[in-house]
């Protein structure tokens, strides 16, 4: 891909996130799904705050941190990771493509699929 095309944020495979978790590096582990699927499935770690309410926590992000965002299947993660890269110009943003699907089916399957 033409450089001038790249996302302004990091894709990570969920082998990698699990890396990272394992390492215990310092990242906030963001699910931006909606509270009816956090009821069905969860990842532990990661704390809730759903795309329909980003404008009540968008603001409240630290720039300093490094983000990583999740979604079902990593597209609404990745709109997320894009916005706050572009638009507030966050460089430590990451999206976990395949999502909480992907999540189950390659490294933790007691999480349930849906």
């Amino acid at each position: 891909m033409h450089p001038f095309f790249r996302a302004p944020y990091l894709d990570l495979t969920t082998d990698q996130v699990k890396a990272k978790l394992d390492r215990g590096d310092p990242f906030r582990f963001i699910d931006v799904r909606e509270p009816e699927e956090y009821a069905i499935a969860r990842i532990e770690g990661a704390e809730l705050l759903p795309l329909s309410r980003a404008a009540e926590w968008i603001g409240t992000l630290d720039p300093e941190q490094e983000y990583v965002f999740f979604c079902h299947h990593g597209q609404r993660s990745a709109y997320v990771a894009a916005y706050v890269a572009s638009n507030l110009g966050f460089t430590r943003v990451a999206n976990m493509t395949g999502g909480i699907e992907e999540w189950s089916l390659r490294i933790d399957p007691s999480v349930p699929r849906y």
